[in-house]
């Protein structure tokens, strides 16, 4: 939604290069294809929205605007389509962690490693 009010709030600044708008189109076209994950694909809204953003941006100052008010009005309409489904957008989904090994137990596995290759560097007949 941050995204959103960059480009629809009336106090927002407009973007003022042609990379600050391309930045902004990449970011809305981002969470548009965020938001079609979890929307159903027969969602006519989705549809539109992934079209629109499949397209371009094109040249220009005014139509490069007028582009990215779309995109803008498009992800707000996405996001209040998965709104009425219930879907909690600021709760991510739980991810898989990695259980992460403390400093005692990586100084304990590098002191076994060397006390292993020294008894193995002890136990070698000398010629």
């Amino acid at each position: 939604m941050e995204t959103v009010a960059l480009v629809l709030d009336e106090a927002a600044p407009l973007p003022e290069s042609a990379d600050d708008v391309e930045d902004l189109a990449r970011r809305l076209r981002g969470h548009i294809s965020q938001l079609g994950l979890v929307l159903p694909p027969e969602a006519s809204s989705l549809r539109s929205a992934q079209q629109l953003a499949s397209s371009g941006v094109p040249d220009g100052y005014m139509p490069s605007r007028v582009h990215l008010v779309k995109l803008a009005e498009a992800t707000q309409a996405l996001v209040a389509a998965v709104q009425t489904l219930g879907v909690d957008l600021a709760k991510p989904t739980p991810r898989r962690r990695w259980w992460k090994p403390g400093i005692n137990v990586l100084r304990g596995s590098v002191f076994a490693v060397a006390f292993a290759c020294l008894i193995l560097a002890a136990s070698v007949p000398r010629s």
